[in-house]
C-alpha cells in the first residue's frame, strides 16, 4: 500500500487480502490487537510495504506521519517502533492553525505520501511538511526519506516554491507567488513517472489562495512542473478530503476544484477565455514536463454553486476500469462528487465542458431522495466529503448523513436506486470507503464512523445491508478516538485507522483471547 486509496486510480482495493473474510471478520474472532503511538493528529493514510529490510532483518512496515512534523516506521507484526524522525528546520516547530479549524490545532504533515520502493538506495518515501520557525515565518517543505532509516535522502528536503503567469493574487510583475502560508496541502501525493505532485488548499476561504498543482524531480526534488487553475481569478484550490489525484492508464490526471473564479465566456476550443477553472472536474495532461487542463466538465450552474459554496472540492475523483456500453463502444470513465449531492460520471475522452443551458456530461444522478432516481442520500443529505471506493462493478459512496450505498454499473453507466446500502447513516463528513478482497472471492468494505467514540465498520460487500463487525460491539475492547477524514488501510490482515494520537491496529484476535461472559454463554 504505496499511495493513497491503495493505487494511483484511487479505487480503494486491496484484492490480495487472504486473510480477512467475512467468516472471521465478527466480534468473536476480530477487534483491536494494537495501537501504534504518535505525536500529533494522523490526518494521513498509513502506508504499509512488506519484507523490507532493515538492520538485517526483514520487516512488514507501517510508515505514518502526523501533524506535529513528524514521521514514523513501525513493524507490523511486532508493532516496534523502527525508526522515528523530525521533518522540521533548526528553530521551527509545526505551523499554527492559521485560525481556520480544518487542521487544528497545529498543521504539519497532513497529506498522504507516497513511496517508491526503487527511490533512492532502499526505497524513498515522499511526505509535505509545513512548519514556522521564531521569526514567524512559514514553511513548506517536500522530503525524501530512506524507507529504511527515515534519513533525509540527497536534496531533501525541498522548500516549496513557485510563480505563475497571471495577474491573481499575492502577484511579483505579472507572477502569480505560492504564499506558503496562505496553503496547506491537504490532497494525498501523486508519483507519476518519476514526479512527485503535490496539489494546494487554503486554511477555510482566508484569501487570497488560487488552485495550485506543482510537481517535483523525485531524484533531485528540484520543481518539474507548475500549474495554477485560477491565474486570473482567485480561490479554486484542492481539499478533495485528502483524496490524492487520479490517474489513468494515459498518465492524465484528474481532480476536483474547490469553489473559484469560473468564466462563462469561452474560447474557441471551449475552455473558459482567461483560464480559470473553479468547481471544475480537470483533467490534467503533461507534455514536455508541463502541466495543463486537456479537458474539463463545469456544471450549467457552476457561478451559483460557488457562490454558495456548493462546489466539487470536497469531494475526490476515482478513475474507474473500461467498461463496454450498450452500442458496445468501450468507455473510458471517472466518477467525482462534492457538496452539491450529485453524483457525476465522466467520459474522460470527452468530459463535457461547459454548457450554460445543461450538463453535457455522460450521466449525472441527482440526488431527489426518490426511490425512481436516488443518487447520493436524499432530502437534507448535506453533501460528499469525502471519496467513493470501487470493487468488481460497485461504486461506494459515503455522503454526510446517509447511508453508504453500492451502486451497480450496466452498460457503463451507474443503475439507481443503489443495490444496497448500510442500515446507519454516517454523520460528518460521511465515509471513504476501502474494500479488501481475495480477488473477487471474500469482499469487505471496511469505513470509519466519526463519532465519540469513532466506530470501524466492516460490511459484506455484495450486501451493505449485512454488516459483519464494528467496534461499538465490544467497546470496551475495540474502542478508539475519532478523527475526521479517516480512510482506513488494509494490509495482510490488519485494518489501520489514524487517530488524534496514533494509529489504532485490527485484526484477528489471538486464540485464547477471553470473551464477554454473554458471548459465551450457551442459549
Amino acid at each position: 500500500m504505496l499511495t493513497y486509496h491503495d493505487d494511483n486510480a484511487r479505487t480503494g482495493e486491496n484484492a490480495h487480502e487472504t486473510i480477512l473474510k467475512p467468516s472471521n471478520v465478527n466480534p468473536r474472532e476480530f477487534g483491536k490487537v494494537g495501537f501504534l503511538p504518535v505525536q500529533g493528529l494522523v490526518d494521513a493514510e498509513p502506508l504499509y510495504v512488506s519484507q523490507l529490510q532493515i538492520r538485517g532483518a526483514k520487516h512488514n512496515v507501517i510508515f505514518v506521519v502526523t501533524e506535529h512534523d513528524h514521521a514514523y516506521a513501525f513493524d507490523a507484526d511486532t508493532f516496534v517502533k523502527l525508526w522515528e524522525v523530525s521533518l522540521l528546520g533548526p528553530d521551527e516547530k509545526p505551523s499554527d492553525n492559521r485560525g481556520c479549524g480544518q487542521v487544528t490545532p497545529e498543521i504539519g504533515a497532513t497529506a498522504t505520501p507516497v513511496i517508491d520502493l526503487h527511490g533512492g538506495p532502499h526505497g524513498a518515501i515522499y511526505a509535505v511538511a509545513m512548519s514556522k520557525d521564531s521569526s514567524g515565518k512559514y514553511f513548506q517543505r517536500l522530503h525524501a526519506l530512506d524507507l529504511t532509516t527515515g534519513e533525509e535522502l540527497n536534496g531533501s528536503p525541498e522548500t516549496i516554491e513557485a510563480t505563475f503567469p497571471g495577474t491573481a493574487l499575492p502577484n511579483s510583475n505579472g507572477q502569480v507567488d505560492f504564499d506558503a502560508k496562505q496553503y496547506k496541502e491537504r490532497s494525498g501525493l501523486l508519483l507519476l513517472n518519476g514526479v512527485v505532485y503535490t496539489s494546494w488548499a487554503s486554511h477555510c476561504d482566508y484569501d487570497p489562495y488560487t488552485g495550485w498543482v506543482i510537481g517535483f524531480d523525485e531524484a533531485t526534488l528540484k520543481r518539474a512542473s507548475v500549474l495554477n487553475i485560477e491565474p486570473n481569478g482567485s480561490e479554486g484550490a484542492f481539499w478533495m478530503s485528502g483524496a490524492g489525484p487520479a490517474v489513468d492508464e494515459s498518465g492524465n490526471i484528474y481532480l476536483l476544484a474547490g469553489n473559484g473564479s469560473f468564466e462563462s465566456t469561452l474560447n474557441a476550443q471551449g475552455f473558459p477565455d482567461k483560464g480559470d477553472f473553479g468547481n471544475a472536474f480537470l483533467k490534467l495532461g503533461v507534455s514536455g514536463g508541463k502541466l495543463f487542463v486537456a479537458d474539463y466538465f463545469d456544471m450549467h450552474n457552476t457561478v451559483d454553486e460557488s457562490r454558495k459554496d456548493l462546489d466539487l472540492g470536497s469531494g475526490g475523483a476515482l478513475v474507474l476500469p473500461d467498461m463496454t456500453d450498450s452500442s458496445g463502444k468501450v468507455r473510458h470513465l471517472a466518477v467525482g462528487a462534492g457538496k452539491d449531492n450529485i453524483i457525476y460520471l465522466v467520459d474522460r475522452d470527452s468530459m463535457g465542458k461547459f454548457n450554460p443551458d445543461n450538463d453535457a456530461i455522460y450521466q449525472e444522478i441527482p440526488s431527489t431522495g426518490s426511490d425512481n432516481s436516488e443518487g447520493l442520500g436524499g432530502s437534507g443529505t448535506t453533501g460528499v466529503y469525502s471519496m467513493p471506493a470501487y470493487f468488481n462493478g460497485n461504486l461506494y459512496y459515503g455522503a454526510v448523513d446517509d447511508s453508504i450505498r453500492a451502486f451497480k454499473f450496466q452498460q457503463a453507466r451507474i443503475v439507481t436506486p443503489a443495490a444496497s446500502k448500510t442500515a446507519i447513516t454516517f454523520g460528518y463528513p460521511g465515509a471513504t470507503p476501502s474494500v479488501s478482497s481475495n480477488g473477487v472471492n471474500d469482499a469487505i468494505v471496511w469505513a470509519v464512523e466519526n463519532n465519540t467514540p469513532a466506530v470501524l465498520h466492516a460490511y459484506d460487500a455484495s450486501n451493505l445491508a449485512h454488516e459483519l463487525y464494528n467496534s461499538s460491539q465490544e467497546r470496551k475492547r475495540d474502542e478508539i478516538t475519532g478523527n475526521k477524514f479517516i480512510t482506513p488501510m488494509i494490509a495482510a490482515g490488519k485494518v489501520y485507522v489514524g487517530t488524534p494520537t496514533g494509529v489504532a491496529v485490527f485484526g484477528l484476535l489471538p486464540a485464547g483471547t477471553p470473551q464477554p461472559a454473554h458471548r459465551l454463554a450457551k442459549p
